[in-house]
């Protein structure tokens, strides 16, 4: 099992950032790929930003793009999710999941492809 503990959620307000953690243990994390997924009040749980095991490739929702960068560092086990000119409709608790080495890069945006979960930060954008 791997557990993985998402920090950095709170109250912002409308333009400013956040940078979200999530810190893997129990296995390598080097051997999977990590997801950003967040959830709105009412709403079913979206992709935000995916990255591979190795950080050289990402990919980001159409709604975040140009705001939002994903990064890992292997050797902390951890992924990060730098949000920047945040808006509030940002506003979702913000998970973190660990996808298998063996996923389909084009699948990273499906959250039935990731097996473990983090239990999720909020972040609220106040306008």
């Amino acid at each position: 099992q791997m557990q993985l503990v998402e920090s950095g959620g709170g109250l912002v307000q409308a333009g400013g950032s956040v940078r979200l953690s999530c810190v893997a243990s129990g296995r390598p994390f080097r051997v999977y790929h990590m997801g950003w997924f967040r959830q709105a009040p009412g709403k079913e749980r979206e992709f935000v930003s995916a990255i591979i095991w190795n950080g050289e490739r990402t990919s980001y929702a159409d709604s975040v793009k140009g705001r939002f960068t994903i990064y890992r560092d292997n050797a902390m086990d951890t992924v990060y999710l730098q949000m920047n000119s945040l808006k509030p409709e940002d506003t979702a608790v913000y998970y973190c999941a660990a996808a298998p080495l063996s996923s389909d890069w084009l699948e990273l945006s499906l959250s039935t492809t990731y097996i473990y979960w983090g239990q999720g930060t909020q972040v609220t954008v106040s306008s």
